[in-house]
């Protein structure tokens, strides 16, 4: 299934939800459940393994639904609550669908279907209409995942590549709703903008003299110990009243490379806050376990179905 070779990671790709690997789709929605009818819970979450192909839907479940059905996922946990200097919310849901596709409409018709589906076990609390900008900007205009990892690289970063059958092949995601001040951001003259993202806008170039608190010092990968990295499969999201932001999105192997990153954006290691702070803030954050697939379906095995 996985193995190595010559210090690389292969992978038998029908063992992971295709989304997690695969670029960003021109459109997303991003849905989060609470459950609703415990008793119904098992007969839901088999017709979600037949309908979820994991590209078109990759599918999260949260540490509350796992409680429910009574089984212990390893390593599976809720967001954690970071206080201090900013603040850093924790909201835990159920089960987290990510809609991936390149017509809206299709998406909305989707989210329907899945409501239907999941209507006498889950309620549908918060959906996060999404989009690809340019070639993958955030809406300040600077390229977002510029340190993603590539190829088997990538494989080793979001992946469980480890274990048995219905936990290889599986993800662990942390996904946070960003909201920017895009006018307080575009009030602020170039060079600070460059100096709180730490590259310049026009060609994305680190700046090597960039202040500590710039962002691409806050989350430099390689800089922990162990190494820290990600895939992230962010996008960003808008509404008619004028809010906008990004939706934060990273898998890994573990949410332990994620924690650490944003224990440090928020200054709990060294009290330096990410600039990133003084025009944008987090207002929700949530953990899921992102299960294998098994042939056209969710391996849901893990889970006791």
């Amino acid at each position: 299934m996985f193995h190595h070779v010559d210090g690389r990671v292969s992978m038998d790709r029908t063992l992971v939800q295709h989304g997690i690997l695969d670029a960003v789709p021109a459109q997303g929605s991003y849905l989060f459940f609470s459950v609703c009818g415990e008793g119904k819970l098992r007969k839901a979450l088999k017709k979600l393994a037949r309908y979820a192909d994991g590209e078109a839907i990759v599918v999260g479940i949260g540490a509350s639904l796992a409680k429910a059905l009574n089984v212990d996922i390893q390593g599976l946990r809720n967001f954690s609550v970071l206080g201090g200097a900013v603040d850093v919310p924790s909201t835990p849901f159920a089960l987290w669908c990510w809609l991936r596709g390149s017509d809206r409409g299709e998406l909305l018709l989707r989210t329907r279907e899945l409501e239907y589906l999941l209507d006498d076990a889950f309620q549908l609390e918060l959906a996060i209409d999404a989009f690809k900008y340019d070639s993958g900007r955030d809406l300040t205009g600077y390229e977002d995942g510029t340190e993603n990892p590539k190829g088997d690289a990538a494989v080793a970063a979001a992946l469980v590549t480890k274990g048995k059958t219905g936990i290889k092949g599986s993800s662990f995601v942390a996904v946070q709703q960003w909201l920017h001040d895009l006018d307080h951001f575009e009030s602020w003259p170039k060079k600070r903008q460059d100096n709180t993202i730490g590259r310049r806008r026009e060609d994305n170039k680190e700046l090597v003299k960039a202040p500590a608190s710039a962002h691409v010092k806050r989350t430099a990968q390689e800089g922990f110990d162990p190494q820290a990295f990600v895939l992230r499969r962010s996008m960003p999201w808008s509404e008619s009243d004028g809010s906008m932001g990004l939706v934060f999105v990273a898998f890994g192997s573990s949410f332990d490379a994620f924690e650490v990153q944003m224990r440090r954006m928020a200054g709990m290691d060294d009290a330096i806050v990410d600039a990133l702070f003084g025009f944008s803030r987090p207002l929700t954050g949530s953990f899921f376990w992102c299960p294998p697939m098994q042939g056209r379906e969710l391996d849901l095995s893990a889970v006791k179905l």
